[in-house]
């Protein structure tokens, strides 16, 4: 048996070195313990490490091991070392263990790295500075409880986040600060060790009364996206409890004194007010790591009472730089077929399943990359508003990531194009290739026979859309 103390409950790099010499010496699982730092351990177990041969001392694993294994080892699961080294032998003996997803013990790991993750997310939400005078200048302080152990990982979020403040974020196992240059650990703090408020949140509450909107109110959603246990370091979440229960009262105010004119019409200032908000807060979007080095976000635009909307994959280089969608070669491209189709772009809204740039950096050049499933799944919320604002007749879905979140699940082009799909919402839902597909195509036969393809799906959208409208 053996016995292994980590230095720390994140020490991802303690428990890889270790559990690499273990795997080598073909310990089983059943016969380590885990813990960290000096706490009390097995009795009857040993300290000591298998002394492991130079000459072939070195395996392989999955990357997708590798990055689920780091944001596992962040929970406070007593088991996580454990059910990690157990994973690592499985995965050593069987290397497809990553791809089945059947498998208890990949999905309890994966669990627990979703659980992590979530609260990686939510400490980047709701993490609230208030400002301190110090010698030398200002020093920003917040107090935040997390779940798990990501405290230490969520630390260089908040460095480039905000760079030119020196900031330091407490919380109750170890605290973070920042002058401007490095990040230092230090220990534990209280509540009581952060400061109450600032001038400058009697001005946020305002803000944030003035711009709530009671007609837009869904208590659940906003429960699910901002739980209670936040509140209490919030200063505007003060405000929600009295803001909701007017709610009903307020909308009714609004519509009875809006213009006779606007009644039948007359939601669409209202769009305009909500729209603008909801853009001006994905500015700012973190619901995945994609906003880390993307120079903006690219959000939607168009008509918001537009009948029809497009959905692409994510911004290109160009539209990351001027911050609209769809202004590339592709977009050139896709403004081309939609003006030979007889589809007039200036009344279409245009938006991407993904709002930041994905790519590989290759010298100067900026090379796109497909986003991932989580990172679609963690932007459907921004699309899944969009429609909800504009309420468009017919979707199209430019390519399989645009169906995907459009649908919810990955798709089939091939099987799927060229005719209508009911959506949840009660628009009708049209799929077809991106732009970019038939810039890729090699063959200047083909090419042409692909886009005459997509010119006659897209005038087949507006032949159809003429019909609902």
């Amino acid at each position: 048996m053996h016995h292994i103390a980590l230095d720390a409950p994140d020490d991802f790099e303690g428990w890889r070195d270790v559990a690499r010499r273990l795997v080598l010496a073909d310990v089983h699982p059943a016969d380590v313990t885990w813990q960290v730092g000096d706490a009390p351990g097995d009795l009857f177990a040993s300290d000591a490490l298998p002394v492991i041969e130079a000459r072939g001392a070195v395996f392989t694993v999955p990357r997708a091991f590798v990055d689920l294994a780091q944001s596992a080892i962040l929970h406070r699961d007593n088991e996580r070392f454990a059910l990690l080294y157990a994973l690592l032998c499985r995965v050593r003996a069987r290397p497809g263990t990553m791809e089945d997803k059947a498998d208890p013990l990949l999905r309890r790991v994966e669990a627990l790295a979703k659980t992590v993750r979530r609260d990686i997310h939510k400490m980047r939400a709701f993490v609230r500075f208030r400002e301190v005078a110090e010698e030398g200048g200002a020093r920003f302080v917040a107090w935040f409880e997390p779940d798990h152990h990501i405290v230490r990982a969520n630390a260089g979020f908040f460095a480039r986040r905000f760079t030119t403040m020196c900031w330091s974020i407490l919380t109750p196992d170890v605290s973070i600060h920042w002058d401007g240059e490095i990040v230092r650990e230090g220990p534990g703090a209280t509540r009581a060790d952060a400061p109450g408020d600032d001038p400058v949140e009697a001005l946020w509450k305002g803000y944030y009364a003035a711009i709530f909107n009671p007609a837009r109110l869904k208590t659940g959603a906003m429960l699910s996206e901002m739980p209670r246990k936040y509140w209490r370091n919030l200063p505007e979440a003060a405000l929600i409890p009295d803001l909701i229960a007017g709610a009903q009262q307020r909308e009714a105010a609004m519509i009875a004194t809006a213009p006779l004119a606007e009644k039948p019409t007359g939601r669409q200032g209202n769009a305009e007010t909500v729209w603008a908000a909801l853009r001006g807060d994905a500015m700012g979007c973190t619901r995945c790591a994609l906003h880390e080095n993307a120079t903006q976000t690219v959000f939607g635009e168009g008509p918001l009472n537009a009948p029809l909307l497009f959905i692409g994959e994510q911004p290109g280089d160009q539209e990351d730089l001027a911050g609209r969608p769809f202004v590339g070669p592709a977009g050139q491209l896709f403004d081309a077929a939609l003006a030979e189709a007889g589809v007039d772009r200036r009344q279409a809204y245009v938006t991407n399943a993904v709002k930041h740039f994905k790519f590989e950096q290759r010298g100067k050049r900026r090379i796109h990359q497909t986003p991932q499933a989580g990172e679609v799944q963690a932007c459907r919320w921004w699309l899944a508003q969009e429609l909800d604002i504009i309420r468009p007749r017919i979707v199209v879905a430019l390519g399989a990531t645009a169906a995907r979140a459009m649908l919810g699940k990955a798709v089939a082009i091939g099987k799927t194009r060229g005719a209508a799909i009911p959506l949840d919402n009660g628009a009708e839902g049209w799929v077809t290739v991106h732009p970019s597909y038939l810039l890729r195509l090699p063959d200047e036969t083909r090419q042409a026979e692909e886009r005459a393809r997509f010119v006659a799906e897209l005038h087949m959208v507006e032949e159809r859309l003429a019909a609902l409208v």
